[in-house]
């Protein structure tokens, strides 16, 4: 709602921008959506709708780093993107069981493949991008 009505002053009501910024920075869910908001914030000018905007935004963001994500660690794509989706779904990433298993790429087991931390390294990754992106679209 803040953002629309920072939008509707055309961007001149630098209060509003004040307003916004200090609501993320006191709400530990935004803290992690910072940037992303922030960068919508940036980019708003001649739009009809904000809201509309807004989920086009996040879509195209999120769409953004999860292949980036999936490039990154080498993961299976349609098994890596079916897990967020499960995540999103569930409201949490699961880490135990065969799931992440299941999108990691092929690592030895023996020999100092470290597949533990790798598999740490992917769960730490695909949390900062459940929780920069849940519950926002």
């Amino acid at each position: 709602m803040l953002v629309q009505k920072y939008h509707d002053t055309h961007g001149e009501d630098k209060e509003v921008l004040i307003t916004i910024r200090k609501a993320m920075d006191a709400s530990p869910e935004l803290r992690s959506k910072k940037h992303l908001i922030e960068t919508f914030i940036e980019g708003i000018n001649d739009v009809d709708d904000v809201m509309t905007e807004w989920h086009d935004f996040v879509a195209e963001q999120r769409e953004k780093a999860i292949a980036e994500l999936i490039k990154a660690e080498n993961l299976k794509d349609s098994e890596t993107r079916e897990f967020v989706d499960n995540a999103f779904r569930n409201g949490e990433i699961k880490t135990t069981g065969t799931d992440i298993d299941k999108i990691m790429p092929p690592v030895s087991r023996f020999g100092g493949g470290n597949r533990e931390v790798k598999k740490q390294g992917v769960i730490d990754r695909l949390r900062a991008f459940f929780e920069r992106f849940f519950g926002i679209a």
